[in-house]
């Protein structure tokens, strides 16, 4: 029905050229339901009649917020609709489908999946088709591998250390987000990666894990969050190191990698020497 509207409106119009629609409803392997964004690219020859006015954007229901962006000759308009239709539109001039059915390999954007909705000029035929492979997991290198492992075992100090000063907020934010979407994430990636033969894209945030993960690892993930307590966090800090410590593990051996079990035994007792540390301490060594 979108796709209709967009093109009722887009073919009488002389200046509108071709039409693009890209991201997961341009992908056949990419999981799609009611909320799932439409991004759609707009080709034109006038760029400078959609800089001015947005009156258009009225023509596809009721509108609840609009973004305006700018991105040298990129237009783009983030909008919400009254009936839940989110439209991520991107106009530019021509010269750039002419631009990309020049290139020999395509963009990732484009890769991860295109549809030509409008094509005026006939000039997309040039266009490689889509590989859908742009953003499949890929094996990590060993020293990315070695940097990420590294980096979270580091990271829990910051964790512990505020727990002990009572500062909720902060350790909330190196737990639940330096440490779950810097290092966390990748592991499970990565996991996903060995028990797909690197064949999935999980999405962007760990948006597709609970597809893939199974039941057992999925709870065991779950675990990992806690709510405002000071002691359920401490209790989510160990579970998330016990988890991450399981599939960095098991990524390593299948990848032939090392894993610096000494370093996370020594991270350990020093997390369990904080957790047990007297709030009125002076000295940590005592």
């Amino acid at each position: 029905m979108m796709v209709k509207q967009l093109l009722d409106w887009a073919k009488p119009n002389e200046n509108i050229r071709t039409v693009l629609m890209t991201s997961s409803r341009a992908n056949p392997y990419a999981f799609t339901d009611l909320f799932t964004d439409f991004d759609f690219e707009i080709f034109v020859d006038d760029l400078e009649a959609f800089s001015n006015d947005d009156a258009w954007l009225d023509q596809f229901g009721s509108l609840i917020k609009k973004v305006v962006l700018q991105n040298g000759n990129w237009r783009t308009r983030l909008v919400l609709y009254e009936d839940g239709t989110k439209i991520d539109f991107q106009v530019t001039t021509n010269d750039f489908v002419k631009h990309l059915a020049s290139m020999p390999e395509l963009p990732d954007a484009y890769d991860n999946g295109y549809k030509v909705l409008l094509d005026k000029d006939g000039i997309t035929k040039g266009i490689s088709a889509p590989s859908y492979m742009a953003y499949i997991t890929k094996k990590p290198s060993a020293e990315r591998f070695a940097d990420i492992i590294n980096s979270f075992w580091g990271d829990t100090a910051y964790v512990a250390n505020s727990l002990w000063r009572d500062e909720l907020y902060y350790s909330k934010y190196m737990l639940d987000n330096v440490i779950r979407f810097q290092y966390l994430q990748p592991v499970i990636e990565w996991h996903l990666g060995v028990k797909h033969d690197w064949s999935i894209n999980p999405n962007k945030f760990g948006r597709w894990f609970k597809r893939y993960l199974d039941s057992e690892t999925w709870a065991e993930l779950e675990r990992t969050y806690a709510g405002a307590g000071i002691e359920e966090n401490w209790e989510a800090l160990f579970r998330t190191a016990d988890f991450f410590s399981r599939l960095a593990q098991e990524v390593g051996k299948s990848l032939g990698y090392e894993y610096p079990m000494e370093y996370e035994q020594k991270m350990r007792e020093y997390l369990l020497k904080v957790k047990k540390l007297p709030q009125d301490a002076r000295s940590f060594t005592k």
